[in-house]
């Protein structure tokens, strides 16, 4: 059988003159047989299949310190691993991420290899089949405010995002106090919410309950959700692991779509110098484990992150140049219906439009909210400005006026 290889790219910061061939030879060795030129030759043989070996080693100049900085590919061979997340990173970037200005920058699967990950469940393709919502983006709104309400006031809240026209509804991720709202009863009193909800829109929408506890519970509380009525299922993947994703897209009796929420990325992504690029850590290990949303900084919200690298993160989770179903891009965090054409020029109809503050913080309250939303959206897809639609959408009149229209300047 030809041997396969995992392709990994670091980015390193050194002293002018740094031999990085000579670094990445001692990356390639020390992170697969540990010593090399001491081994004897019968031992060379035995072990050749597991020696990683240096693609390419390349200064791409220097930073603002005068640090040189090199992009260093490593090929690892996936013998040296089983098909999991935990063992991939422990393997290429476990003690290596300790040693120095190093970064992971990329890492490209082989294909035996990557189908041995679920990949999403659903995907674009089958959410949108779900929800019957074709040629547009989706909008999703976020429970707010939810922290010791009772099951009564979190359905009448759901019922009024999904009122105005919301294709999605989700947890906020710091939903974990069950005292007031018992999970299985609170998936119950939304289920029937979007019911009542559907009757009057016509529209069906999606609950992405979030799962807490102990880790060892997980598997067993989603299943319960399931049986329960819920139709999607929140996770925060960074605190949880990456492998507790993959178990549970896995599993047969989780059938529903996950979506991965990005608490405590901003610990690995924000450095120049050191961590996990935003496209590897939200891109592509997110979708080969099975999320089929992924929410992530937006390039123009409250918690902003650079326009490239958003653009890149939904290129890991939508390429086609992959066996794996794609996954919804969700940019996140302070949205309003003022964005929604920045976010369409970057994305276009495969994406979520996320929202929290921007539904539930319309004058004229939740529901009114979701609608200048959706006026919003149905603007931009029929090449419309915001301020055109706004002279049949009161609602969405109401919001430009309390949160602007940036695309009008």
């Amino acid at each position: 059988m030809t041997a396969e290889f995992v392709h990994v790219t670091y980015l390193a910061h050194g002293k002018p003159g740094t031999d990085w061939n000579k670094k990445a030879q001692g990356i390639a060795v020390g992170l697969t047989v540990g010593s090399w030129t001491d081994l004897p030759e019968a031992r060379k043989e035995a072990m050749q299949k597991h020696l990683g070996h240096v693609v390419s080693a390349e200064a791409v100049g220097t930073d603002a310190n005068g640090l040189e900085k090199a992009l260093l590919t490593i090929a690892y061979p996936t013998v040296n691993f089983t098909p999991d997340v935990p063992a991939l990173l422990t393997s290429v970037f476990g003690k290596l991420s300790m040693d120095g200005k190093i970064r992971l920058v990329d890492i490209n699967l082989p294909t035996e290899f990557q189908s041995k990950f679920p990949g999403p469940k659903y995907g674009i393709e089958g959410i949108r089949q779900q929800l019957n919502a074709y040629d547009r983006p989706l909008l999703m709104s976020i429970f707010k405010s939810v922290i010791g309400y009772d099951t009564e006031t979190i359905a009448e809240q759901f019922y009024q995002q999904a009122l105005g026209g919301v294709d999605l509804v989700k947890d906020d991720e710091i939903f974990f106090d069950e005292t007031y709202a018992p999970f299985e009863k609170r998936i119950e009193a939304c289920r029937r919410a979007a019911e009542r909800a559907q009757q009057e829109t016509g529209k069906f929408t999606l609950y992405a309950a979030n799962l807490t506890g102990p880790v060892t519970d997980i598997f067993d509380k989603a299943r319960r959700a399931v049986d329960a009525g819920a139709n999607a299922l929140l996770l925060n993947v960074l605190t949880y692991g990456y492998d507790v994703l993959h178990r549970l897209a896995a599993d047969p009796k989780i059938t529903v779509p996950i979506m991965a929420h990005p608490a405590l990325a901003g610990a690995f992504y924000p450095s120049e110098h050191y961590g996990i690029t935003a496209p590897v850590l939200l891109g592509k290990l997110l979708r080969i484990t099975g999320a089929d949303f992924v929410l992530y900084p937006s390039a123009y919200g409250s918690v902003a992150m650079e326009r490239e690298e958003t653009l890149k993160i939904a290129a890991s989770l939508t390429s086609q140049d992959s066996a794996l179903k794609r996954a919804f891009p969700v940019p996140s965090a302070g949205i309003h219906p003022g964005l929604v054409p920045f976010l369409y020029e970057d994305l276009g109809n495969d994406q979520i439009i996320n929202a929290g503050g921007g539904v539930h913080g319309h004058p004229a309250g939740s529901a009114a909210g979701g609608r200048a939303f959706n006026a919003a959206i149905q603007a931009v897809v029929n090449g419309k400005t915001l301020a055109e639609a706004a002279e049949t959408s009161s609602e969405l009149k109401t919001a430009l006026d309390l949160w602007g229209n940036p695309s009008a300047k």
